[in-house]
């Protein structure tokens, strides 16, 4: 088994139940505020964690570079997030998700383009596949 697969298949599980504690979160209260107080649980976690395991060390040798790339997945991580709760509030989970999840073809079509990934034909159809299930899911 390829040691990434069971943390992207725990990533699937937790993703799930964001949007189930998401929606009952999230009534009766503002959207973006319910975003920010997400945001404040999410820093506390991700810094306790990489303190806890000394990740912190690292931190003089990053580059400018990654840096900016690191803001920038942040900037669109709170983007994603603004929508999505925003999406939820309005809309049921049922349909909200599986057009969320429209940013796995994303991604495989920005990486290649983007980072010269190989398309093969498998990933392609799985990418269409995705495609196709958001739309009948979400019509």
């Amino acid at each position: 088994m390829a040691p990434w697969l069971p943390y992207a298949l725990l990533s699937a599980v937790f993703a799930a139940l964001t949007a189930l504690f998401a929606k009952v979160g999230i009534k009766g209260v503002d959207s973006d505020l319910a975003t920010a107080i997400r945001t404040v649980v999410i820093l506390i976690l991700a810094w306790g964690i990489a303190i806890g395991r000394g990740a912190t060390a690292g931190l003089p040798e990053l580059s400018g570079r990654t840096w900016v790339f690191l803001v920038l997945s942040g900037l669109a991580t709170g983007a994603s997030w603004l929508c999505y709760f925003r999406a939820l509030k309005l809309g049921p989970v049922s349909k909200v998700a599986p057009i969320d999840k429209l940013s796995v073809a994303l991604a495989i079509g920005l990486a290649v383009v983007f980072l010269g990934e190989s398309l093969s034909w498998r990933t392609a159809l799985g990418a269409g596949l995705i495609v196709a299930g958001s739309i009948v899911l979400a019509l």
